[in-house]
Parts: structure tokens; C-alpha cells; sequence
């Protein structure tokens, strides 16, 4: 916890140079004039659908991580989601009323994002038991080096050292670990060859 929070406070001093160095008076969710999505403004602390700006994290139903929009196939899963400054700030920098997404670069390509999901939820096993079990399913994206190939579906170093499967454009899946009994998955399913830690592909680390 304490790792966390010497992380949380790195960043937050990481964003605010930046935005020194660039001249800009970068807003706060303090101030109270940053808007999601869908034009509401952010406040401090949890909202009602389980964000956490300032934090970084998202904390809730799986269904609620849209903030009410539509969600495919609707499930009953618990989604904890973690991310970094490069992947979605707790700042406005670039003055157009959100939050900033890759600051300082023209794309998510080397600017060190990532992002984690935790889902939990339960399933009969065995079948027609009427006993359920607990699985659980942990992901890890990161976004690729600016120099990165993308070879068919995978994303490959500069020296062609596979990083992962390609998800969402410039994004690659590093570790992905899973125990669900009624599928008869125990453990890690993948680890990037060239490896699962997120500070290798980027200027911001874990």
C-alpha cells in the first residue's frame, strides 16, 4: 500500500513538470471543471459508478465501468481496474475540459500506458451442484513502444522479441492469469516473452 502511494505521488509530480515544461496551468479534479465523457463534472473521491480519478482506479460492476452506457452481454462480474497517468491523467493539460489520455505525445505508442483489469464472480461447479466457486481472471495491457512491429496479431520489439497480443490498436497484453475450475484454468494463460513488467515499455513504471 505503501508502493502505491509513493507511485500515486511520483505521478501526480511527473504530470504537474509537464505541464510546467509545456506552459500550461493544468486544471484539477479539485477545481472542479473537468467533465467525463458524458459533459458531468468530476469530483473528488468515488463516483456513483465506481470511479476514482485522482486514484486511478475503477471499482465496481462490471457493467457500470461504460458509466451507464450500454454494455455488451451484460454480466455480473466484479471489475477492479488500474491505470496509469499515461493512460487517462488526473489532469487537464492540454485546456479542453477532460481529463488528458497520452500527454505529450502524439499517441499512446511509447508513452508508457497501461492499464489492469481484476474480474471476480462465481460459478456452479460442479454443474448442478448448487454449489458455486469463486473464479477470477487478471489482465495486463500495455501500450507498445514507439518502435514496436506489429506482425499479424502479435506486437514485437524492435528486435523482434514478441510483447503481446495486439488489443485496441497500440495496445499488447503482457500477463494474463486465470483460475476458473468450471474451465479448468489454474494460473497464468500468457507472459510476454519479452516480459510482464511495465516499465520497459515506457517512461512511466509500476
Amino acid at each position: 500500500m505503501k508502493k502505491l502511494s509513493t507511485i500515486f505521488f511520483l505521478l501526480a509530480i511527473s504530470v504537474a513538470l509537464a505541464g510546467l515544461a509545456w506552459g500550461i496551468d493544468c486544471a484539477t479534479i479539485q477545481g472542479r471543471t473537468i467533465t467525463d465523457s458524458a459533459g458531468e463534472i468530476i469530483t473528488p473521491g468515488y463516483d456513483q459508478w465506481g470511479y476514482n480519478y485522482e486514484a486511478h482506479i475503477f471499482n465496481g460492476k462490471y457493467d457500470d465501468f461504460m458509466r451507464g452506457k450500454p454494455v455488451p452481454d451484460p454480466v455480473e462480474y466484479d471489475l477492479i481496474m488500474k491505470w496509469n497517468d499515461a493512460w487517462l491523467s488526473k489532469k487537464d493539460c492540454d485546456g479542453d475540459g477532460l481529463l488528458d489520455h497520452h500527454f505529450g505525445y502524439s499517441t499512446y505508442k511509447g508513452s508508457g500506458a497501461w492499464l489492469t483489469n481484476h474480474m471476480t464472480g462465481k460459478v456452479e461447479w460442479p454443474l448442478g451442484s448448487g454449489k458455486y466457486k469463486t473464479w477470477t481472471y487478471f489482465l495486463k495491457i500495455v501500450a507498445v513502444p514507439e518502435d514496436a512491429v506489429l506482425e499479424g496479431d502479435l506486437w514485437k520489439t524492435s528486435d523482434s522479441i514478441t510483447i503481446g497480443p495486439a488489443i485496441w490498436g497500440q495496445f499488447a497484453v503482457i500477463e494474463e492469469v486465470a483460475n476458473d475450475p468450471s474451465q479448468g484454468a489454474h494460473g497464468k494463460l500468457y507472459k510476454s516473452p519479452a516480459g510482464p513488467g511495465f516499465g520497459i515499455y515506457g517512461k512511466e513504471g509500476d
